[in-house]
């Protein structure tokens, strides 16, 4: 279904309904896919008794396609326009609903957009998966950004900020058999990434002048002190996922969120895997460890 958002845009939006319910959880999915590609880990979850819900975020996924430009997410403060649309998303599927607190699960930019959702808005509990950290290509990388935006045109994708953001992910991997082996050690999820359509677009240069721009912005430290201290972390990533440093980034947010004073930060590291761990062949371990942290906090 769509979702019409307070400023027009018409956002797409997939439901698990369970038959009895025993939490909800809401995913934003990563950069360059869409929500579908969680079918099987929300399927997972509504069996185990949680009302799953999702949406593509603008320039991604049936969004795009109803009304939208591909790798785009507004004419300006676009990463800030995200996190309200997943506001009013979640609001909306749960209006008229009586449902448990929010449980909210990112993946990769989706993390970046969640760790902004939970500076401002209230959440029993917070999944980040596939996170990474701030470093000094992403403030080069906003200062690049905005110059090609404003010389080339907002909505003109860029080949070279793809280049500058993934060219270096497949670097480490010896003998890498496509340029997206770094997302995942499991071929068939690779294939089928590059297979998909709505998957691997060249982004525009606003939306990289937008994302760098937000992940300058969740990792200052007055902002990082907004998340309340009482929130739930988990960081979850696999140990060779190149956006978040093989750990180390992952690591180093960990530490900045208890620097800030969250009291439960809990850092798990799928041993040997690559960067989208909920696609890779040993993802029901990975699906498991996630439901567990879930059940803690029903």
């Amino acid at each position: 279904m769509f979702v019409r958002m307070s400023d027009g845009h018409e956002v797409f939006v997939r439901e698990y309904e369970p038959t009895i319910i025993k939490g909800h959880v809401h995913i934003l999915h990563g950069m360059a896919e869409h929500s579908a590609r969680y079918d099987e880990f929300a399927q997972f979850l509504q069996e185990a008794g949680y009302y799953v819900t999702l949406h593509d975020h603008r320039g991604h996924g049936e969004t795009a396609e109803r009304n939208g430009t591909y790798g785009y997410f507004a004419e300006e403060a676009g990463f800030h326009r995200v996190v309200i649309d997943a506001h009013e998303v979640i609001e909306a599927v749960r209006k008229n609903k009586e449902l448990p607190p929010l449980q909210l699960i990112g993946h990769s930019m989706g993390s970046f957009i969640a760790r902004r959702y939970i500076q401002q808005y209230e959440v029993a509990n917070v999944i980040l998966v596939g996170t990474g950290a701030m470093s000094p290509l992403h403030q080069v990388g906003t200062i690049v950004a905005k110059a090609l935006a404003k010389q080339q045109g907002k909505a003109e994708p860029s080949p070279l900020l793809n280049e500058l953001s993934f060219g270096g992910f497949n670097k480490k991997i010896k003998n890498p058999r496509t340029e997206y082996d770094w997302i995942c050690c499991n071929e068939k999820a690779v294939d089928a990434y590059i297979a998909d359509a709505q998957c691997g677009f060249i982004a525009t240069n606003q939306f990289y002048a937008d994302l760098t721009e937000g992940i300058l912005t969740i990792s200052q430290p007055r902002e990082m002190m907004k998340i309340p201290v009482t929130l739930p972390v988990l960081l979850i990533s696999g140990s060779e996922d190149a956006v978040g440093e093989n750990g180390k980034g992952v690591m180093k947010v960990g530490q900045q969120m208890a620097d800030a004073g969250v009291e439960t930060v809990c850092v798990h590291l799928v041993e040997g895997m690559r960067h989208e761990i909920m696609n890779e062949e040993n993802r029901m371990s990975t699906y498991r460890i996630m439901l567990r942290w879930l059940q803690r906090y029903e």
